[in-house]
């Protein structure tokens, strides 16, 4: 479908690159681009002819947070409730609340961390705001050297958002986190990356190809069903209570593997050939209640 905020394209390879692009307004957050970054996560790239996501921005921003140019309230919220926190879990997802109250970044992160497929962050200029919390949920990120970064909540009186304070202490450790959240100083690309938020820098022209080579050595010759049921792991069992609940979800991933694409890797490897995995990331199991 064609969106008015951002592009979407696919490469042979499965690889897609999905481009912010509002560059006149250095690509800010509206309600309308949080509503079409949840439908390309939730249905575009769950496409199985997609294997990789690289995102980016158009122009010289990746994205330079929330637009606060709207009418009203800018983040889209109804000033007319007041639920309890029993009241807001009991129904979040049904009206008034899932429109009304719901961060609309943190829906946007949902869909990005469910997609059982890589997505790497190409951060090409500046990210502040929701334009770096949303890259929190993908799963590297790569920047350029002008890059520059700021969790600069505390200038605006609110809090971090878009799951921001679950993925940032995973990245970057609770200190870190801690730190940069409550300086909200932008940081420069060094100092993310000093920061272990941020994979590896790149020099501007550099940046989106080494991000969608990275992405094609990930997919080339892989399962798709393999890597989806990784990423599940990964992201589960790091914050597992008991290291039982990672041998249970490894054991039923193991088993679905092991029946699968496993059986060709295995042929593979002794025939000592290129495996031909015919797994699709539509059909990764369920391994967790």
């Amino acid at each position: 479908m064609a969106y008015e905020t951002i592009d979407w394209t696919v490469d042979a390879d499965g690889v897609a690159t999905l481009t912010l692009s509002r560059p006149d307004a250095l690509n800010a957050f509206d309600l309308t681009m949080a509503r079409e970054l949840e439908q390309v996560f939730l249905a575009d790239a769950r496409d199985d002819d997609v294997r990789a996501v690289v995102v980016t921005g158009s122009g010289r921003a990746f994205c330079a947070g929330m637009d606060l140019s709207a009418d009203g309230n800018v983040f889209g919220l109804d000033e007319s409730l007041r639920p309890t926190p029993e009241e807001f879990r009991a129904a979040f997802d049904q009206a008034p609340y899932n429109e009304g109250v719901r961060d609309t970044g943190g829906k946007v992160t949902l869909a990005i961390h469910a997609l059982p497929k890589p997505v790497i962050a190409a951060i090409n200029g500046p990210a502040v705001g929701i334009g770096a919390t949303m890259t929190l949920a993908m799963d590297l990120r790569l920047a350029s050297t002008k890059a520059r970064i700021g969790f600069v909540f505390g200038r605006l009186g609110i809090v971090p958002e878009a799951c921001s304070s679950w993925f940032l202490p995973r990245i970057v450790g609770i200190q870190q986190a801690l730190e940069w959240v409550y300086s909200a100083d932008i940081l420069t690309a060094e100092q993310a990356h000093a920061g272990r938020l941020v994979r590896s820098l790149h020099e501007p022209d550099d940046l989106v190809p080494a991000a969608l080579e990275l992405a094609r050595s990930f997919v080339k010759d892989r399962s798709t069903v393999a890597l989806g049921l990784a990423k599940q792991l990964l992201y589960r069992n790091s914050a597992a209570a008991e290291p039982l609940e990672a041998h249970l979800s490894d054991s039923l991933a193991m088993y679905y593997a092991s029946i699968a694409d496993g059986k060709e890797g295995v042929a593979a490897f002794l025939e000592k050939r290129t495996p031909e995995f015919r797994g699709r990331a539509s059909e990764v199991p369920r391994i967790f209640p």
